[in-house]
C-alpha cells in the first residue's frame, strides 16, 4: 500500500529551507538571515492541484521558486518522482527543466515586449533544441489554439493584448515542452475579475487534458477553494496546516487557518451578518527575527505558555490532515 502511494507522489519537499543573508559593513559580514523559507516538509501527488496560501510575505512564491531550484535550497530535499533535485548540477538540472516549468503572477512583466508571441512561446523550444523550422511554427499555433488564441497572432507583441490574452501566451510558454508538474505563481492576481474565472478554467481544461499538476499560489481563499484538491496554509515561512479542501474549509484546526477562513466573505447576506470573525492583533514578526516557540504565538489568540517556548512538531492528525499546532486536538 505506501508503495502505491510513493508511486502516485510527484514532487516530495522534505525540511526545505530557503534563508537570504543579511550583509552590513563595509566588509559586509553576514549578520543574519532572512528565513523566508523554514523548514517545509508536504508532497504533490500526480495529477493534483495543490493550494498554497497565506499572507502576502509568508514565503509562498519563494516556495515555489526553490522547488523548480530557480533558487538554490539553503537546505532540505525536493524529490521529483523519487529522485532529489537540490543538489542537481547545471547539466542535470537542465536535463529535468522541461518537467517543471512556471506560469508567473505578472505576465506583463513576465513577457518581453521586444519579442514576437510566436517568439516567446517558441524560446523554451529554442533553448532544449526540441524542434525547428516547419515543426516549430505548428508546435506554436498548437499551443496557442490550446490556451484559446488565435494562431494567427504568433507575430504580434505582447502590448497588443489584453491583460488576461498575456496570461494565455505565458501558460502557452510554460507547455512548450509537455512538463508534467507547473507551479503556478497566483496566475490571476494581475487580472480583472471578470478574466480571473477564464484563466482558471483553462489551468482546469488543461490539467484534465494533459495530466498536469500543478501548485497553486494564491492568497484568493476563494479561488483556491474552487480549483485545489488539498491547500497548505502558510505563515512566516512555515506550514501551519494541510488537509483536504473539504476538510480545511468545513473544520480548520490551526488558529490561523480558522482566523483566515473568518476573513472570506460568504455570500448569503444572513449567514454573514451572524458570521464570527476573529481578527488577529499586531503586525507579521520579521522573518529576520522570528519568535521563540510557535511562529505563530505572538498573534494567536489562544496561545499558552508553551505555544511562546516550544516549536510545534508538524504531526499527522489522521484522515490525511496534518499541523503544527499544539493545541489542535481541542
Amino acid at each position: 500500500m505506501a508503495e502505491a502511494e510513493n508511486k502516485n507522489i510527484l514532487v516530495e519537499v522534505e525540511d526545505l529551507r530557503m534563508h537570504f543573508p543579511i550583509y552590513k559593513g563595509i566588509l559586509r559580514r553576514q549578520v543574519g538571515a532572512v528565513k523566508a523559507v523554514d523548514g517545509l516538509t508536504f508532497d504533490i501527488r500526480r495529477g493534483e492541484t495543490l493550494g498554497l496560501v497565506g499572507e502576502s510575505g509568508c514565503g509562498k512564491s519563494t516556495t515555489g521558486r526553490a522547488i523548480l531550484r530557480l533558487y538554490n535550497p539553503t537546505a532540505g530535499k525536493i524529490k521529483f518522482e523519487g529522485s532529489n533535485i537540490a543538489d542537481l548540477n547545471r547539466s542535470d538540472l537542465r536535463k529535468m527543466r522541461p518537467r517543471m516549468q512556471m506560469i508567473f503572477q505578472d505576465p506583463q512583466a513576465s513577457l518581453n515586449p521586444r519579442m514576437t508571441v510566436g517568439s516567446i512561446v517558441s524560446e523554451p523550444l529554442d533553448e532544449h533544441g526540441v524542434v525547428s523550422g516547419k515543426q516549430k511554427k505548428a508546435r506554436v499555433s498548437e499551443l496557442l489554439d490550446a490556451v484559446g488564441l488565435d494562431p494567427s497572432f504568433i507575430n504580434r507583441y505582447p502590448h497588443e493584448f489584453s491583460g488576461g490574452q498575456r496570461q494565455r501566451i505565458g501558460i502557452a510558454r510554460a507547455l512548450a515542452l509537455d512538463p508534467e508538474f507547473i507551479v503556478c505563481d497566483e496566475p490571476i492576481a494581475a487580472l480583472d475579475v471578470s478574466i480571473q474565472a477564464q484563466v482558471v478554467n483553462l489551468l482546469e481544461d488543461l490539467q484534465g487534458k494533459l495530466g498536469l499538476t500543478y501548485l497553486f499560489i494564491s492568497h484568493d481563499l476563494s479561488m483556491v477553494r474552487h480549483i485545489a484538491d488539498r491547500v497548505a496554509v502558510m505563515y512566516l515561512g512555515k506550514v501551519m496546516e494541510l488537509a483536504s479542501v473539504d476538510q480545511l474549509f468545513k473544520n480548520p484546526k490551526h488558529p490561523y487557518t480558522k482566523a483566515l477562513l473568518s476573513a472570506v466573505p460568504v455570500p448569503d447576506p444572513k449567514i454573514e451578518a451572524k458570521r464570527e470573525r476573529i481578527i488577529l492583533k499586531g503586525d507579521v514578526p520579521n522573518p529576520a527575527n522570528p519568535p521563540s516557540g510557535c511562529v505563530f504565538s505572538t498573534r494567536c489568540p489562544v496561545a499558552e505558555k508553551k505555544c511562546f517556548d516550544l516549536s510545534p512538531q508538524w504531526r499527522d492528525l489522521g484522515g490525511d490532515r496534518y499541523v503544527a499546532c499544539h493545541l489542535a486536538d481541542r
